[in-house]
């Protein structure tokens, strides 16, 4: 394997299960809220039913903003201090939105929560690369994925289990009692990776240097922007699931499973990328899974364009598992492929990357959940559209390589 430096004082296993369970903070307090979004948006008198979305997109936008302020101060005052304000963050935001009166505050608690896990979310990249680099990290970051996965395919059946037996401000409750079981988890058993003669000075100059590095440096700024594009699609998808499963395909309590399956391609093709990546590549399995993935869509969108945006149940499932398996097996090439030039800048490097791919994702994914009509029109072509962007940035990027090639391209 290809270390950088000495790993934490833990397994590798409970390393991997320990930085899973930090990420997985983030999609269980957006997934968990899935089956209760329509619930919400009544209890706290929202105007439109697409009003509901924006419970899972300012958790998003909290994510964006905050990385900026958590990259360059975990290069200061280590990783774990860092962490600590994240956490303390993610808690209050979460008090907020238990006790939330009108949808106002709802947001400014799911806009609090995502500022602070933008903190474990950023700083798991550093701890990482902390540690490893190249097809080394990108194993590392796929388990972390795999596991990570499985979280949103159990989230939603947590959340209606909690709606079955209880008001959905238990679903906050128990996402505190999570956050709590983590933190502590984290405190006793991780220790600071980054040493004290590593640490950088905090510098608003310094900032300004790694942002035109990043955006100089064509691979981190296509990979960063291809990053955007996947995750601007997901979140699409992700904001109209609820919508489209319960409501046009009237599931009612089924939804969780089929949001289940969907979830589980993604933890399958993390998996199997983290298998798979030291014999291809990462440049092999990305540009693979994104030639499908775009090819797939653009057909798929003229198909369900044919049928009045509402296919069969089991070819939007099938078309869903495709695209989310080759989402699975770019996600984490992608991340480790961005940080590989930035190792000298991981913590920053990490904060600038995450924020601007984010900065992407948000508004275009608001522009997809927004244009849901009860077809599947919308989100179809968000996936088409994305990933024609896709292939034309990373050609970009390949057209006219910066790095030397650190690994064998098998293509």
């Amino acid at each position: 394997m290809n270390h950088k430096r000495e790993p934490a004082a833990i397994a590798f296993g409970e390393f991997v299960a320990l930085m899973a369970s930090m990420q997985s903070l983030v999609a269980l307090s957006i997934d968990a809220m899935l089956p209760a979004l329509t619930e919400i948006g009544y209890d706290l008198g929202a105007k439109a039913a697409n009003d509901s979305q924006l419970i899972v997109f300012l958790i998003f936008l909290g994510l964006a903003l905050g990385q900026g302020i958590y990259g360059p101060l975990s290069d200061t005052t280590g990783r774990k201090p860092t962490v600590y304000l994240g956490f303390s963050l993610f808690l209050a935001g979460g008090c907020l939105a238990l006790f939330a009166t009108d949808m106002t505050v709802m947001l400014c608690g799911r806009f609090l929560q995502g500022l602070g896990l933008a903190g474990p979310r950023c700083v798991i990249v550093a701890i990482v690369r902390d540690q490893y680099e190249g097809p080394a990290m990108a194993r590392v970051m796929s388990f972390v994925m795999t596991i990570f996965i499985f979280v949103p395919a159990i989230a939603p059946t947590l959340g209606q289990a909690i709606l079955l037996i209880a008001h959905w401000r238990a679903i906050f409750a128990a996402l505190l009692g999570c956050g709590v079981l983590t933190l502590c988890w984290f405190a006793l058993r991780l220790p600071e990776t980054l040493k004290e003669e590593d640490r950088i000075p905090f510098s608003m100059g310094r900032i300004k240097r790694a942002i035109h590095e990043v955006c100089s440096h064509r691979a981190s700024l296509g990979y960063t922007i291809s990053l955007g594009l996947i995750t601007s699609a997901f979140l699409g998808y992700l904001s109209s699931a609820q919508q489209i499963f319960q409501k046009q395909y009237e599931l009612g309590t089924l939804f969780p499973l089929y949001f289940a399956v969907l979830a589980l391609c993604i933890g399958g093709a993390s998996f199997v990328n983290g298998r798979l990546v030291g014999r291809f590549g990462m440049q092999y399995l990305t540009r693979r899974s994104k030639w499908i993935s775009t090819v797939i869509s653009i057909l798929f969108f003229l198909y369900v364009l044919s049928v009045g945006g509402h296919p069969p149940l089991w070819a939007l499932m099938a078309y869903m598992m495709v695209i989310l398996f080759c989402f699975g097996i770019m996600y984490g090439n992608l991340n480790a492929m961005v940080m590989e030039p930035l190792g000298h800048i991981a913590g920053v490097g990490a904060a600038v990357t995450g924020a601007l791919s984010t900065l992407i994702a948000v508004p275009c994914g608001i522009l997809i959940g927004h244009s849901y009509n009860g077809t599947v029109i919308p989100i179809i072509s968000g996936f088409a559209i994305s990933g024609v962007l896709i292939v034309i940035v990373m050609h970009w990027v390949e057209s006219q390589a910066t790095t030397p090639q650190t690994e064998t391209d098998v293509d």
